[in-house]
């Protein structure tokens, strides 16, 4: 059952400007492997942490870095969430996200899905994917890797 939709879009040149005016913003908002990203990269992942909060019904509260991207071997993104926004979306029943980001000068976008799955859809899911790529982490108080 879908929880939660959320979709973002970021001007990259817009996204420039504020990495240049506000000094501390990379730090504040990104994981520590997420700031070597090319700019449009940074963008993106941007877009997928604002997507993420819409599909939590963005409480307050929610920590930035509590919510990265990951790349698959194969580079397809996945949502890691730990912390604040692990615990919003097990307290709304999500266990797993959808995640799609795309970029094309000058703009970002990222949609992100956040789904409950059944214990025998889980099942399925990891005899497919053993992986387990898009599951909701299972240690909601673990932070940054």
């Amino acid at each position: 059952m879908i929880i939660g939709t959320g979709v973002d879009v970021v001007n990259i040149n817009r996204f420039a400007e504020i990495i240049e005016r506000t000094p501390g913003f990379i730090d504040r908002v990104f994981v520590e492997h997420e700031r070597d990203k090319l700019l449009r990269s940074m963008a993106a992942r941007f877009a997928a942490k604002e997507a993420a909060a819409k599909a939590l019904r963005a409480p307050a509260g929610l920590v930035w870095q509590h919510c990265w991207i990951e790349n698959d071997p194969d580079g397809a993104p996945h949502l890691v969430a730990t912390g604040t926004v692990a615990q919003r979306a097990a307290d709304l029943g999500i266990n797993r996200w959808h995640l799609t980001l795309t970029h094309d000068e000058p703009v970002a976008i990222a949609s992100v899905v956040a789904e409950h799955l059944t214990d025998d859809e889980l099942l399925t899911l990891m005899r497919l994917d053993p992986a387990g790529r898009g599951l909701l982490s299972a240690h909601p108080k673990e932070t940054d890797r």
